[in-house]
């Protein structure tokens, strides 16, 4: 779960931008609080049909009962609860961010600031992506921006940013207006915006939760297969909407 609230932000964001941004007064922050309860309801809904499909394929006649034993009552001990919670919980989630975050870091460095005929390897990349994103409704920076934000989600709108202003570093802006007016002049529209927040809640999680998974279950098919089907109803849903929006409207 932990995965899906840190893309909170960036839906805010978004639907603060491009959707009640559109609108005044109190209905627009309405709307758009919708338009954020939609996608995340949207999520939860393929969540449960995915859940549905497995148990009718890959985990079909596997054992589904879950058992919780009780321990004895014992009054508690805060001091050993507070331990525990820090360093069982706290600085081991943290540990796993570290090491997917700083080779991330170091990646996304590279690619901004190495370049091959006076261009990016960022800008390569993004252009190699272009003719697939436009099939999402999206373009090649935002398909980079996604891949290379998977250590976290929190991450994406900085490379989005950096990657339109041609800059060498994550650009982290609080004002809402100044990102709406970068994200418009590089071709943003209100389609942009849904397919974006749709990519945003089905897309693969971030690295924590993958290593997370790959140390629960111990099985590498399990955790490729917890980042593929995501990102692949992800695409698929784009690219419907992207289909029905250009034969509604173009």
């Amino acid at each position: 779960m932990c995965h899906v609230i840190g893309r909170f932000p960036f839906l805010i964001a978004i639907a603060t931008i491009f959707i009640a941004g559109s609108m005044q007064g109190i209905s627009s922050s309405i709307v758009s609080t919708l338009a954020v309860i939609f996608v995340i309801l949207l999520g939860i809904f393929f969540t449960l049909i995915i859940s549905k499909i497995l148990s009718k394929t890959l985990l079909k006649g596997m054992p589904s009962s879950f058992i919780l034993e009780l321990p004895p009552y014992r009054k508690p001990q805060f001091g050993k609860i507070l331990i525990r919670s820090i360093f069982d919980r706290t600085l081991f989630v943290l540990g796993r961010a570290i090491c997917a975050a700083a080779p991330a870091g170091l990646i996304i460095w590279l690619f901004a600031n190495i370049g091959i005929n006076g261009e990016s390897l960022l800008t390569i990349i993004a252009n190699f992506l272009q003719p697939f994103a436009q099939l999402m409704g999206l373009d090649g920076y935002i398909l980079t921006a996604f891949i290379l934000g998977i250590p976290a989600n929190e991450i994406v709108l900085p490379i989005i940013l950096m990657c339109y202003l041609g800059g060498n570093s994550l650009v982290n802006l609080e004002d809402s207006v100044s990102i709406g007016q970068i994200l418009v002049a590089n071709g943003w529209t209100i389609l942009t915006a849904i397919n974006v927040m749709l990519f945003t809640i089905l897309h693969f999680p971030c690295a924590t939760t993958l290593l997370t998974i790959k140390k629960e279950t111990g099985s590498l098919k399990w955790t490729v297969l917890s980042f593929l089907l995501p990102t692949v109803c992800g695409i698929l849903v784009c690219m419907f909407t992207n289909f029905i929006w250009n034969l509604i409207f173009i």
